[in-house]
C-alpha cells in the first residue's frame, strides 16, 4: 500500500512534469513524454468547455508547474500534523477555470483522505489525466480516489463549491455532513490614482483572465472622486484582442446592449464596458466601479463586505491586499474563502 511519502513524491513528480511541458513548449521540444497527450488534452478541453481556450490553460499549467515544487509543498504541509486517518472526502467540483478544483483534491490526497469527486459537466477532462498519472506513480487502489457519475457512495464530509443557488441544495442534501460549502464571492480592485502605467497593466491580468469568470477575478473597481479613466483605459488597451474571441464579444455585444437600452451611463473602450454600480458582480465584458472619499471609509466598507470578497487588489497595507496582476497566481496556503480546508480534513 502506497505510504504518505509515495503520494508526496508522486505530487512532486507531477510538478516537475508540468514544468517539462511549460518548457517543451516555450522551446517547441515535444519529444518528453506525455507531451502530446496534455496537447490533446487542452484541445479537447477547449472543445468541451468554449471558455477554456489553450492560452488561459497553459496559464493554469504553469501557475501548477511553479507551485508543485519539493520545497513549496514541504513548506506547506509543515506546518500541519501527519495524517492519522483516512475518512471519505466528497469534493463537488465547480467548472468555471480550468482546474478549478486541482486544490481541493491536492489538500484531500496529502492529508491521505480517500477521495470521491464529482466533476463539473464543462470540466471533466483534465483532472480524470492527472488522476491516472498520480496513480501510475503510487500504484494506488484505483478506489482510494474515485470520479463518480452520481453521487451514491458513502462519504464522511463534503467539499462543495457553486453558485449561491447550487449552495443552497448542497446545503439541503448534505448538510448534515461535516463541510465547507462555497457560494458566489467576487474580488474587488482600490485604485488610488497614482498608480504607474505598469501597475495598471497588471490589474488587466486580474480583470480579464479567464474571462472574468473566476472568482479571484476582479469585477469592480474603487476609485478617488474625480478620477481620470483615460489613464486606465490607455494601461489596459493591451487586452484589446479580446474582443476578437466569439464567446467573449458576444456577452460584451449584448450588455452593452442592455445597458444602452436602459440608459445606463457607460465607458466604453470597444471591449470593456465599465459602468457605475453599487454591485459587485459584473457581467462579462463589464467593469463595475464605484467612487470612495478616503481611504479609511473603503476599508470599514470592504471589511463590512468580507464574506462576499474572494481577493482585495490595492495598495501596499490596505486591508491585507494583494499586488495587482497576482490575483490569478494563488499559492498553496491561499484557501478559497479563507477557509483551511487542509485542516478540516485532518480535524475530521
Amino acid at each position: 500500500m502506497p505510504t504518505y511519502q509515495d503520494r508526496f513524491n508522486a505530487v512532486v513528480t507531477f510538478g516537475k512534469t508540468l514544468k517539462a511541458f511549460v518548457k517543451a513548449k516555450e522551446e517547441k521540444m515535444h519529444n518528453i513524454p506525455y507531451f502530446d497527450q496534455w496537447e490533446k488534452l487542452i484541445a479537447l478541453a477547449g472543445h468541451k468547455n468554449g471558455w477554456f481556450t489553450e492560452e488561459n490553460i497553459w496559464f493554469a499549467t504553469a501557475q501548477w508547474a511553479n507551485e508543485l515544487s519539493a520545497e513549496n509543498l514541504q513548506n506547506w504541509v509543515a506546518s500541519y500534523p501527519s495524517p492519522t486517518k483516512k475518512p471519505i472526502v466528497l469534493l463537488i467540483m465547480a467548472g468555471n477555470i480550468p482546474l478549478v478544483g486541482f486544490h481541493d483534491f491536492l489538500t484531500a490526497y496529502l492529508a491521505d483522505a480517500k477521495i470521491l469527486i464529482k466533476l463539473a459537466s464543462n470540466d471533466q477532462v483534465l483532472l480524470p489525466w492527472i488522476l491516472n498519472f498520480l496513480q501510475e506513480q503510487t500504484q494506488e487502489d484505483p478506489d482510494h480516489v474515485k470520479v463518480l457519475e452520481k453521487i451514491n457512495a458513502p462519504y464522511d464530509a463534503l467539499i462543495a463549491t457553486g453558485s449561491d443557488n447550487t449552495a443552497r441544495y448542497f446545503e439541503h442534501y448534505f448538510g448534515h455532513k461535516p463541510h465547507i460549502i462555497r457560494k458566489n464571492r467576487n474580488s474587488v480592485a482600490v485604485i488610488t490614482g497614482k498608480e504607474s502605467p505598469e501597475v495598471l497593466q497588471k490589474l488587466g491580468e486580474d480583470v480579464f483572465r479567464y474571462f472574468g469568470l473566476g472568482c479571484r477575478s476582479v469585477s469592480k473597481i474603487y476609485v478617488p472622486e474625480g478620477y481620470d479613466f483615460d489613464l486606465l483605459f490607455k494601461a489596459l488597451y493591451g487586452y484589446k484582442d479580446l474582443i476578437e474571441y466569439e464567446k467573449y464579444s458576444n456577452n460584451y455585444d449584448y450588455n452593452k446592449a442592455v445597458y444602452l437600452m436602459s440608459m445606463f451611463k457607460i465607458l466604453d473602450n470597444g471591449f470593456l464596458i465599465i459602468k457605475e454600480d453599487s454591485g459587485l458582480t459584473s457581467p462579462i465584458g463589464s467593469l463595475h466601479f464605484e467612487y470612495y472619499t478616503s481611504l479609511e471609509s473603503l476599508e470599514k466598507e470592504l471589511t463590512a463586505k468580507s464574506d462576499l470578497l474572494q481577493c482585495i487588489v490595492g495598495p501596499t497595507g490596505f486591508l491585507n491586499g494583494i499586488a495587482f496582476g497576482t490575483t490569478q497566481k494563488p499559492s498553496l496556503t491561499d484557501y478559497a474563502d479563507g477557509v483551511d480546508t487542509m485542516n478540516f480534513i485532518l480535524s475530521l
